[in-house]
């Protein structure tokens, strides 16, 4: 099996969590923390976070609310993945997020951060989630 590095974006119209993580260990690990500025995404940060790892595949929390319905979050990550994989022709791939913010912020409580840590940790935090879920979905794949 070819080891293989992924990225992952927790989308948000004012930043974007970033996480990173393989497909060896089954790992993921918060990287940092992109800004979004009139609408658009620091392309500069992202390409030199992509020449960094030279990750395989991209993946982007796709938000959807708790009744399965899509909303306006939802369409908005869905077409920044299909800029990333335009700008830098790696497959992306889209993972249901739901949860994933309260995950990071439990985590976070559970190792002794108090409420005032940045929003910033919360989203590296929340694409670190976004990337284990999809970790644990292709483990499952190749174990059926």
């Amino acid at each position: 099996m070819t080891p293989e590095t992924y990225l992952a974006f927790d989308f948000g119209t004012r930043r974007i969590g970033v996480a990173v993580g393989n497909s060896v260990s089954c790992s993921a690990n918060p990287l940092d923390t992109v800004a979004v500025r009139n609408n658009q995404p620091d392309w500069q940060h992202i390409s030199r976070l992509i020449e960094e790892w030279q990750p395989n595949a991209l993946i982007v929390g796709e938000p959807f609310n708790m009744d399965d319905s899509e909303n306006e979050i939802t369409l908005l990550a869905r077409r920044f993945g299909n800029r990333l994989n335009g700008r830098y022709k790696l497959p992306v791939h889209l993972v249901d997020e739901r949860l994933t913010s309260r995950a990071a912020l439990s985590d976070m409580r559970k190792e002794g951060y108090t409420a005032a840590r940045s929003r910033e940790e919360v989203d590296s935090r929340a694409a670190r989630e976004i990337l284990l879920g999809f970790l644990n979905q292709q483990s499952q794949l190749k174990t059926n």
